[in-house]
């Protein structure tokens, strides 16, 4: 098969002279693109059910059906195929009708090749424009109550911030670590904004909440029919972040399976959608983040050791706000600031004793925990400024005292539900003391759960469906 160059089309090309096939065939693979040709509508529509095509080059009169008719069905089971129609037979007529079917243009037979390939340009810039505006609209939800910022003067973010100045122009794989909660989707964002892909998409994914039989289907995409339950063509996240980003956080909850089709990705640029046989290339910079040891896990035998090298080019090692507590007063200004232009207040500020209070929590929870704690302090002081009153009562937010630790059992207050419980009934209780003990930091409810994260998710679906 011929690889597809960056920018080109798949092309589906169908019409009953067999030189016109043959020509195609030779010539749009020189143009970076790629080609599949068929000698009637029915194959065409045939070829439509084993894959997604950019455009669609079809002659008005075939045998079997013509160009109109399958032009028509194209239009409701690949919408985002652009249809050119080919007609030796040019009226008016003929063209109104094409375009009032859905066609994107059409040519007379035989057509100029410079013609074709000012059409074929049009809808690589309309394919374009639509991920452009994708991007835009993900960049702007991502932005909403605020341009997310990396805030922070101490020298480790000093650090960090250095780093990302350096990597984010090149393609280069880069793995985030940290524990939960300290930004690091907030890197990731950072180094797209600085990269020469800031116009184009940012695809973040929770490898970790995705279901574990449809993670291949989300990521590379499927056919129709391909399992059961896929009624429609789809593309997966790396065909919608193609030309842009894709965020894998919680790497290490990917299984083998997927984890080679990844490999696979970062070694040829090809993906592969479920159902089909065809690779093709797509142009995303992935970047990964984790909270687990991935060199644990390729120890263990649970992560592909030439996996972990290919993602860990540039490593980037976010520290926990406890260890950065220098930077505490400046974030949560920063938070305040956003929370109150969300809310349209004009005095939102924080007493030197409400600052105190924070700079004495050790912050398990992380930036994340710090956010949630402001954005409910600025609720309740309303146009004021936030008070020590205004902060959770948590013994960790008031003036340490000699008191004896609590015990690991008593610590999340776990008790048996009253009645005649049954064992699913008890353990759906113990997994939510688990995680009210950690404040809802689900990989540190998983270790002392003992259960891998997606498990934890799978757990925490069935209470919501409770």
């Amino acid at each position: 098969m011929q690889k597809q160059r960056q920018g080109g089309l798949r092309i589906l090309f169908a019409d009953d002279e067999v030189h016109l096939r043959d020509l195609m065939r030779m010539e749009l693979p020189r143009l970076g693109h790629e080609v599949t040709v068929c000698p009637d509508g029915p194959s065409a529509l045939k070829a439509l059910e084993g894959g997604l095509f950019d455009a669609a080059l079809l002659d008005m009169r075939m045998p079997g059906m013509t160009g109109i008719e399958v032009l028509a069905q194209i239009r409701q089971t690949s919408p985002d195929t652009q249809v050119i129609i080919l007609t030796g037979h040019a009226t008016v007529d003929t063209a109104v009708q094409a375009l009032r079917h859905g066609a994107f243009d059409y040519l007379t037979k035989p057509c100029k090749w410079a013609e074709l390939e000012a059409i074929l340009g049009r809808v690589i810039e309309r394919r374009d424009l639509a991920n452009k505006t994708q991007a835009l609209e993900t960049r702007l939800k991502a932005a909403e109550g605020g341009t997310p910022l990396l805030i922070g003067d101490t020298p480790v973010m000093l650090q960090v911030k250095r780093l990302i100045e350096t990597i984010a122009p090149t393609d280069a794989a880069v793995m985030v670590l940290g524990e939960t909660g300290t930004g690091k989707e907030l890197v990731a964002r950072s180094l797209h904004e600085k990269s020469r892909r800031a116009d184009r998409a940012f695809i973040p994914v929770n490898c970790g909440a995705l279901p574990e039989n449809l993670v291949e289907s989300e990521l590379f995409g499927h056919r129709k029919g391909a399992f059961t339950g896929a009624d429609t063509h789809r593309k997966g996240l790396f065909e919608v972040a193609n030309g842009g980003t894709l965020f894998l956080d919680e790497v290490g909850e990917l299984d083998k399976s997927v984890q080679v089709k990844l490999l696979r990705f970062l070694e040829s640029g090809e993906i592969r959608r479920v159902g089909e046989n065809e690779p093709f290339r797509v142009d995303v910079r992935v970047i990964c983040a984790t909270n687990r040891d991935l060199r644990e896990m390729v120890g263990e035998g649970t992560f592909r050791e030439d996996l972990f090298f290919r993602l860990n080019t540039f490593e980037i090692d976010l520290p926990p706000l406890r260890g950065r507590k220098a930077d505490v007063p400046a974030l949560a200004r920063h938070m305040i600031a956003r929370n109150a232009q969300r809310r349209g207040l004009t005095e939102a500020t924080i007493s030197p004793e409400a600052v105190e209070l924070l700079m004495n929590h050790d912050w398990p929870g992380n930036v994340r925990e710090l956010a949630n704690m402001i954005e409910r302090a600025t609720i309740l002081a309303g146009n004021g400024p936030i008070l020590p009153e205004h902060l959770p009562t948590q013994p960790s937010l008031r003036p340490r005292v000699s008191a004896p630790a609590a015990s690991p059992v008593s610590a999340p207050h776990f008790q048996v539900p009253d009645g005649n419980p049954t064992l699913r009934d008890v353990e759906m209780k113990y997994i939510q003391a688990i995680l009210e003990k950690h404040n809802g930091n689900k990989p540190a409810a998983s270790r002392e759960l003992g259960i891998s994260l997606k498990t934890l998710y799978n757990k925490i679906n069935q209470l919501q469906h409770n």
